[in-house]
């Protein structure tokens, strides 16, 4: 339907935090660089004080996440990027490999799997922006590399029923935009990557690598053929390097960034836990659902709406991909909205993070000018 008011009156009241970027993310709501402990700010990050510090934010993942007994949280580098990469060149050719891509980083874990591993048996499982393989397809003797959700699709997996309990690989999950916004079954999942940028708002550079005790099974069982980087090894004299999950970690990390996670640790407990988290990433969800439902020349570009994140949510709109991106110009520069245009190698579309830092009244509020916008842009 069209309503012409949306063309006709600009909309008077903007989001009062207009950051809606889908990473790095908006920082959690009454965020304040200046209440951050930086009593480890100029010390050594092996000293006592840096190595309790990096041991808090490995405890209390594990504990705010609910891990089984036996899952191991460590502090590694490069983002979530590092922490698959060290999953994949440390464990993968042990068996054949499934590999599952709907999305450029899929598509991009399928290249370095097949072309710089250069691995052999390896079937890749793939499907269009906005749809999903059909996971009733892997087969659970191989090992099986995924993301959980999509974040360039805004694609997500729709639970882990489709995992084998009696599976002999392993599993190894991107889960970058999912974890503190998704039911995760961990006792399914073997190694767990994410970043700290992504749901939590936290900042760059640094990954989180979660290990199950299969994982490290394979770790302590398994040699790869080749040469691997100091930065991926896990195992020293074919034993894990328990300290890397203890806040040891492998280069030197930012001790700020560092505090600034603790922080975001502590507002999720404050908030009540990850299903606080998960509960306001889903209503996010929902404001933007009302406004799709509402209106004919928006849609999810995810096909399926069991499958629609409620994080990085895609949206496809029914005019050229010029049209889509004065429409990302336009509400830049009104100060209402940044870096919501698609992934580069996304179709043409928006992208709107809805994660738990960002607030619904801000998303309601943004929801009146994208309609203004785009009556705005298509009239022009």
């Amino acid at each position: 339907m069209t309503d012409m008011s949306e063309l006709l009156n600009k909309p008077l009241i903007k989001p009062a935090n207009p950051n809606f970027s889908s990473g790095p993310c908006s920082k959690r709501p009454h965020y304040d660089v200046s209440q951050l402990d930086v009593s480890t700010l100029g010390r050594s990050h092996r000293a006592p004080i840096g190595k309790l510090a990096l041991g808090r934010a490995c405890s209390e993942t594990a504990e705010l996440l609910g891990l089984p007994d036996g899952y191991r949280v460590g502090v590694v580098p490069a983002s979530d990027t590092g922490a698959v990469e060290m999953a994949m060149w440390s464990l993968l050719g042990a068996r054949g490999v499934d590999v599952l891509a709907w999305e450029s980083f899929g598509a991009g874990w399928v290249t370095d799997i097949t072309k710089q591993l250069k691995l052999d048996n390896v079937r890749h499982l793939s499907a269009d922006y906005g749809a999903i393989p059909d996971l009733s397809t892997v087969d659970f003797a191989n090992d099986v590399v995924f993301t959980w959700n999509g974040t360039t699709s805004g694609v997500k997996v729709p639970n882990g029923d489709w995992i084998a309990d009696d599976r002999e690989g392993l599993t190894i999950c991107d889960a970058t935009s999912a974890v503190f916004a998704m039911e995760m079954p961990w006792e399914k999942l073997d190694v767990i990557t994410y970043s700290w940028q992504k749901v939590l708002g936290g900042e760059g550079a640094h990954g989180m690598l979660i290990l199950s005790p299969r994982a490290v099974e394979r770790l302590e069982s398994y040699n790869p053929p080749w040469p691997m980087p100091k930065i991926f090894r896990l195992t020293k004299g074919g034993k894990l390097m328990e300290g890397i999950f203890r806040g040891e970690t492998i280069n030197t990390p930012s001790m700020l960034c560092v505090a600034d996670y603790l922080d975001a640790l502590a507002w999720v407990r404050e908030l009540g836990g990850v299903s606080a988290t998960i509960a306001k990433s889903q209503a996010n969800l929902q404001v933007v659902k009302s406004f799709v439902d509402d209106h004919d020349w928006i849609d999810f570009l995810a096909q399926d709406s069991a499958l629609c994140s409620n994080t990085s949510v895609c949206l496809t709109l029914s005019i050229s991909q010029e049209q889509v991106k004065a429409i990302v110009k336009l509400l830049d520069t009104e100060g209402v909205a940044y870096d919501i245009g698609s992934y580069r190698d996304a179709p043409s579309g928006l992208r709107i993070w809805c994660g738990a830092t960002v607030e619904e009244q801000d998303l309601q509020e943004l929801m009146p000018w994208l309609a203004w916008a785009y009556h705005t842009v298509v009239n022009a």
